[in-house]
């Protein structure tokens, strides 16, 4: 039988922080599309490692795809607000990302409504930087009398049908803003 070409999240993955305001998603915490495809995304292990280790600074590391869906879900959360920032980095050679409209986008409960972000991907260095800004935050609101209080949150590009190479994605934040 073929292996699965999407990456599905392993939540051994996901470190949840300071009394469950803080949830940091790993590389394989991620749903990734075309993950599993070593044509279209690797692992990247830091330099002179050789295992993986839930502690390890490890990257999903984007070899080539069109169709750019990287997307988490956390766990039912407390009424609050909750900024979602990625930490990402641009290789060199990195190509495809120019006039791609790269988009953080994130939904309370699953029968939720989007909200979103614009990201401008191509502006990213070597330097891994947490995206957007804390300057410019995302910010989501759950409701008090929301039923479902997980929060489903990712990265996509799927609407220009252009091959993309060269993003590097280190982690996810989900973090409570106000309490």
């Amino acid at each position: 039988m073929a292996r699965e070409p999407h990456q599905k999240a392993n939540y051994d993955y996901m470190e949840v922080q300071e009394n469950d305001s803080e949830y940091i998603f790993k590389p394989r915490a991620f749903n990734i599309v075309w993950g599993n495809d070593k044509r279209c995304w690797r692992m990247a292990k830091p330099i002179g490692s050789s295992t993986s280790s839930k502690n390890e600074k490890e990257c999903a590391e984007l070899v080539q795809v069109s169709w750019l869906e990287v997307t988490g879900v956390t766990p039912k959360l407390h009424a609050s607000t909750y900024q979602i920032t990625f930490q990402l980095s641009l290789e060199k050679g990195a190509s495809g990302w120019t006039g791609a409209p790269v988009f953080l986008m994130a939904k309370v409960g699953k029968k939720g409504k989007y909200k979103w972000k614009k990201l401008e991907v191509e502006k990213l260095t070597r330097d891994p930087t947490d995206f957007p800004s804390v300057r410019d935050p995302f910010g989501v609101e759950i409701a008090n009398d929301q039923p479902d209080k997980r929060l489903y949150f990712g990265l996509y590009e799927v609407w220009s049908g252009r091959w993309k190479k060269g993003l590097k994605v280190y982690k996810a934040t989900v973090k409570q803003i106000n309490k």
